[in-house]
């Protein structure tokens, strides 16, 4: 089971959140990391977020990290759009 949380903020204010569950054995880490991030953005209704190499470092480091306005070709209405793996195995 594999379960990623997104939550999107504005002034520090929870505006939106789901968890997306990935239950795919066969698949690698990274690529449930990639579906969930796929998924969530399909729910917030966003355009895919661009992987910095400063998000992938946070994210190897932490299981999370934040997309910015720097990590969406389109405007954002919001802060940041957080992404946290909260049960893997």
């Amino acid at each position: 089971m594999f379960r990623m949380w997104m939550k999107i903020f504005k002034e520090n204010r929870l505006l939106q959140d789901t968890v997306i569950s990935v239950d795919d054995p066969e698949m690698t880490r990274t690529a449930k990391i990639f579906h969930a991030v796929s998924e969530a953005c399909l729910c917030f209704d966003l355009s895919q977020p661009i992987w910095l190499d400063a998000n992938i470092r946070e994210f190897q480091r932490h299981s999370k990290t934040r997309f910015t306005q720097d990590n969406f070709v389109e405007e954002i209405s919001f802060d940041f759009l957080e992404v946290h793996i909260i049960e893997e195995y």
